[in-house]
């Protein structure tokens, strides 16, 4: 299964990195086949991949073009776009088979709403003290009148992996191939 992770760019509070590598220890749990992708290696991204790489989970990183002069993990498969951070999301969110929000601003909410129209799942962790928390108030279960798919929201980590790994396990998550 490839898990898109959207997550904040810039600096994020120590419990949300904790939140943030709960979730990623958890998945690590239930799942052995499971790879990370993400679209860079800064801010909440960076404690996602470095937990991830720690307990030998695949990542892949769609890096945009201004940021390719970050140093990356060389654990890591890097796609180096060639895309500016919007564009970039596509490739991210298209090559996921879900897509999980552990909290952002517009960047992340791009690839919610991106992944919802692809009709893919959608995972958004909430009370992370950010914008992302307040598509729970506005769009409590769909993000418009198509319904494409019921966004599910969680307050803790370990729920959230949980409940990722169970629609997997049921055979729920459609991948790209098939």
């Amino acid at each position: 299964m490839q898990i898109g992770i959207a997550a904040h760019s810039s600096t994020v509070s120590r419990e949300l990195e904790r939140k943030a590598e709960t979730f990623v220890e958890k998945i690590a749990e239930c799942k052995k086949d499971v790879k990370l992708l993400l679209g860079g290696y800064w801010g909440l991204m960076k404690t996602v991949v470095d937990k991830a790489i720690q307990l030998s989970i695949p990542v892949i990183l769609f890096i945009p073009i201004e940021r390719e002069d970050i140093p990356l993990p060389s654990e890591a498969i890097k796609v180096f776009t060639g895309c500016e951070f919007r564009c970039r999301s596509v490739m991210l969110v298209r090559s996921s088979d879900i897509l999980v929000s552990l909290g952002g601003g517009v960047g992340t909410e791009i690839e919610l709403f991106m992944a919802y129209a692809m009709g893919k799942p959608v995972y958004s962790l909430v009370s992370t003290g950010l914008s992302t928390d307040l598509l729970k108030v506005s769009f409590p279960d769909y993000f418009d009148d198509r319904k494409v798919v019921k966004i599910k929201y969680f307050e803790d980590p370990i729920e959230m992996s949980k409940a990722i790994c169970e629609e997997k396990i049921e055979g729920k998550v459609k991948t790209n191939f098939g």
